[in-house]
């Protein structure tokens, strides 16, 4: 038993020690193989050109100005209408003989319109221009009696009653005269209503009748629209006051206009709630009445903040806006409220100071916190 042991151990001692040989014999190997490849590999390394760095990006900035308030364009829409517009008729009844101007012919002030039949009127007047001289015979008779019966009233030929005949007589026949003179003054005004005049220079507009018909007392015949100082009618908030209308434009068919402020109406439109403003337009052509007009009206809002393009504006988490700035050649992000946008450019109000380098252009090509330079202008 104990000689079968023996070799046992013996083997067992000479197998570790030659994997402990090999192991060593392995390491050995595997460390003069890296010494080898450092040996190899440095002159490569060192051969290699290194990387150069990056160069800032060159970004443009615009300083930040803060302002106290902005201005808000507003249109309002309104219509042209004519400084005086008259629906023009006879005072008295009659039949219409001549209507001497057409829808659109231009009049001038007293010009002849229209005129009514006045074979009547004209009868009439030669009537009472016969009375009136048989009276004015009959006066002068009736004063000689007066002259003769007051002599012989004086010599004691004739009594006081026939003398008060006679002067009764005489004022009588004076009262006759007066009677057919305001008689034929009526005939002449109703002679002179007869023709219908246009009381201001104008054009026709609607034309009512053709000629022939009887009229009855008002009735219309034409219209007459002036087309000298036109005006807009345009209603307005009832916080706009008399200084805010003061050098405005109004638009007529894309064609821009100066408009005069003449007055507010005193009362307030019943439906839209608003006041009434006239203005009176500034062009020496007509313009077609009831034509839209557009009044455009710059109002002021007082609130501090900045112009900034619109390119500038990023969306940020929340539907918040950001814009970039640099500071120290360095992006950093700045959020900001929309006060008011337009076109190309916005009013904001945000955490940026007074004369900041805003990224107007090209804030996509950077990120926060990014390296730039300033590009300078013309660069």
């Amino acid at each position: 038993m104990t000689d079968v042991k023996k070799p046992s151990l013996l083997r067992r001692g000479v197998a570790r020690i030659v994997t402990i040989v090999g192991t060593l014999c392995v390491i050995g190997l595997a460390g003069a193989a890296v010494v080898f490849g450092s040996d190899m590999l440095a002159p490569r390394a060192d051969a290699k050109p290194q990387t150069a760095t990056a160069k800032a990006t060159p970004v443009a900035v615009t300083p930040v100005r803060i302002e106290h308030s902005y201005s808000v364009p507003r249109s309002f829409v309104g219509q042209v209408e004519a400084a005086a517009s008259s629906v023009l008729s006879f005072e008295l009844a009659g039949k219409l003989t001549e209507i001497s101007a057409d829808e659109g012919d231009t009049v001038e002030k007293g010009q002849e319109i229209a005129r009514l039949d006045t074979a009547l009127l004209q009868a009439e007047r030669d009537r009472l221009t016969a009375s009136r001289a048989a009276t004015d015979a009959q006066l002068g008779f009736a004063e000689s009696r007066v002259v003769r019966a007051q002599s012989l009233r004086g010599q004691g030929f004739s009594s006081q009653e026939t003398l008060d005949e006679a002067i009764a007589t005489r004022d009588e026949l004076t009262s006759r005269i007066a009677e057919t003179e305001a008689a034929l003054a009526t005939v002449a005004i109703n002679l002179e209503k007869s023709v219908l005049l246009a009381p201001f220079a104008g054009r026709i507009g609607a034309q009512s009748v053709d000629g022939g018909e009887t009229l009855s007392a008002g009735q219309a015949v034409v219209t007459l629209i002036e087309t000298a100082a036109p005006q807009i009618r345009v209603g307005l908030p009832l916080s706009f006051t008399e200084d805010m209308l003061r050098g405005l434009t109004i638009t007529l068919s894309g064609i821009q206009y100066s408009a005069e402020f003449i007055q507010f109406r005193p009362d307030i439109d019943p439906i839209t709630r608003t006041r009434t403003a006239l203005f009176a337009l500034q062009t020496e052509e007509a313009p077609t009445f009831g034509q839209t007009a557009t009044l455009l009206i710059d109002t002021t809002v007082k609130a501090e903040g900045a112009w900034v393009p619109m390119d500038a504006l990023q969306e940020g988490a929340g539907s918040a806006w950001t814009v970039l700035v640099v500071d120290d050649g360095i992006v950093k992000t700045a959020a900001v409220e929309l006060l008011h946008a337009e076109e190309t450019r916005a009013y904001v109000r945000g955490t940026f100071a007074d004369g900041a380098q805003l990224i107007g252009t090209g804030a996509h090509r950077v990120v926060p916190g990014q390296m730039v330079q300033i590009q300078k202008a013309g660069g």
